[in-house]
């Protein structure tokens, strides 16, 4: 690969998941704020959603390193399961043997069981699913029950549920009122911003090794941000190519052109030449220089004209 070329100890934008690369950004940090919060107040249910790409499941490995010792964690990755499936999942996380239990009423039993014996050891869980938007809705409602689970001081168990957009819109429809109704904080994610991406950007290259003069030119990393509108997981595409195309010419340097045929090679990203840019200007500068002549005219017309 292209590691020795540019003095790289490993590959700064793969699109996978990796808590080394973190990057602090105003979003991320707001979300994991939200929920840290939400959890030492004993809020039983809290929502964070986000667009595709805008670094949801980072934030959640992240979440699951920053909880504070005081909760135990439970990881479900992979949401399109069915209500047993999903109870298997986390007393599994929970390190509960479901080998041996046979029928959905035991595994119930046994979950609530293991959850008894967490908060006898002064500990609470937290729950973290991602993907939610994907939950079939009998799941959905065993969640929802899941979080009835509690003693006469507290929770027995925190779910914090992590999805796109489309959780939002399911959460607005009328039969999941009672669970809409439990969320007491949520957070939306957003896509970064055009500081943010260059530094996002430096911050990746700086984690992966690199020490040199930059390579990604402010003009370079403007055109990658109107590309990708801030979204992370576009930005680790592009960047990631145009390195690629660098190294296969031997450049160091990146350039507007490597942008330009990185973007045509990734799907849902849209590429705006230069020209093309300031012929938009332009064109929004006349419009709005025509409106205002219009009005200043209108103003000096005589009363009797417009009447």
């Amino acid at each position: 690969m292209y590691l020795y070329h540019y003095g790289l100890q490993q590959l700064p934008f793969t699109i996978t998941p990796n808590t080394q690369f973190y990057c602090d950004l105003k979003s991320h940090h707001q979300a994991a704020k939200v929920v840290l919060t939400a959890l030492k107040t004993g809020e039983g249910f809290i929502k964070v959603t986000g667009e595709v790409g805008t670094g949801k499941t980072l934030l959640c490995r992240r979440l699951l390193e920053d909880i504070p010792d005081f909760f135990k964690t439970a990881y479900v990755p992979d949401s399109y399961l069915s209500p047993e499936e999903l109870r298997r999942a986390i007393a599994q996380e929970l390190e509960v043997d479901t080998q041996a239990i046979g029928g959905e009423h035991q595994l119930a039993r046994a979950l609530q069981q293991r959850l008894l014996e967490i908060n006898q050891q002064g500990q609470s869980v937290v729950l973290i699913i991602d993907e939610a938007q994907a939950l079939p809705e009998e799941s959905l409602e065993a969640v929802r029950l899941l979080s009835n689970l509690e003693t006469q001081s507290r929770k027995l168990l925190h779910i914090v549920l992590v999805g796109q957009p489309e959780l939002d819109d399911r959460m607005q429809q009328h039969r999941f009122r009672q669970l809409r109704q439990r969320i007491s904080f949520s957070y939306q994610l957003t896509a970064m911003n055009a500081d943010e991406t260059s530094e996002y950007i430096g911050h990746r290259m700086r984690i992966a090794g690199y020490s040199g003069a930059p390579i990604f030119s402010a003009k370079v990393v403007a055109s990658i941000y109107e590309c990708s509108r801030g979204i992370p997981r576009l930005v680790n595409m592009l960047c990631h190519k145009m390195l690629l195309l660098a190294f296969g010419e031997g450049r160091h340097q990146l350039t507007l052109n490597d942008v330009k045929l990185a973007a045509a090679d990734t799907d849902d990203v849209i590429y705006r030449s230069r020209r093309y840019r300031l012929f938009l200007w332009t064109l929004l500068f006349s419009v709005g220089l025509v409106v205002a002549l219009g009005a200043l005219f209108v103003d000096y017309l005589p009363w009797e004209l417009l009447g």
